[in-house]
């Protein structure tokens, strides 16, 4: 790489960092859905088409945003897992860390696990490798905790809802079986749903005195579904 080329390479980077950064101020401001490459050139002071040089399209932008937000949980969630090696301590490390970055970073909570945004659909081989990260740490401590049913709920799993999941290449090579994903993907919906309210405020502002005391209880219960003893 000649000295030019190295230099045009390092603009380049520091403008898209730009515009990333201004596409976080209105996503936390204005919301996905209207996520503008014109509003943010008129906030760096040039012209849309120089922006489109950059960003090909409201699109573009979004995936990048979607998997910045992934990358940064994922890292998040890794930095915590380490040295943590009991898997019943590792699901409810990937719960807290989830509360702790949604709630420093609701705006892009909401971008990757809110409403789908009118008019996108992300492209799965851009999202997918970032989207995962947190679910393949989920589905290594799940396979390793005994999960179990309760007799009345064990007849009703089985693969006809999830086969797709089940031929999913992760799952297929960590040999989790239909009980364990079934009960395992309910239990990260509870605290999904949990930190979900919480996030948007959807029981009120004084709903609880103590939203943390309420999600640790919600953690509870979501391990005891897939087989962690709370005592």
């Amino acid at each position: 790489m000649s000295p030019e080329t190295g230099v045009r390479a390092a603009n380049r980077a520091r403008m898209e960092e730009r515009i990333l950064r201004l596409a976080g101020q209105h996503l936390a401001r204005d919301g996905a859905a209207a996520l503008s490459l014109r509003a943010i050139a008129r906030d760096l002071g040039v012209a849309s088409s120089a922006v489109y040089r950059y960003v090909d399209s409201r699109d573009e932008l979004l995936t990048r945003l979607i998997v910045a937000a992934y990358d940064s949980l994922g890292d998040a969630v890794d930095a915590a897992l380490a040295g943590v090696d009991d898997p019943a301590h590792q699901f409810g490390t990937i719960a807290r860390t989830l509360r702790t970055w949604a709630l420093a970073h609701p705006e892009q909570y909401a971008l990757i696990y809110g409403s789908p945004v009118p008019g996108y659909a992300a492209p799965s081989d851009r999202t997918n490798p970032a989207g995962t990260r947190i679910t393949t740490r989920l589905l290594q401590a799940l396979v390793a905790l005994p999960v179990r049913a309760a007799p009345a709920v064990a007849p009703l799993v089985g693969t006809g809802g999830i086969g797709a999941l089940l031929d999913d290449a992760r799952v297929e090579a960590l040999g989790i079986g239909a009980l364990e994903l079934t009960l395992g993907l309910a239990a990260w919906d509870m605290v999904r749903g949990a930190l979900t309210s919480e996030v948007f405020g959807q029981y009120g502002a004084a709903a609880f005195s103590d939203p943390a005391a309420h999600f640790e209880v919600i953690v509870a219960l979501a391990g005891a579904l897939v087989g962690i003893d709370a005592g």
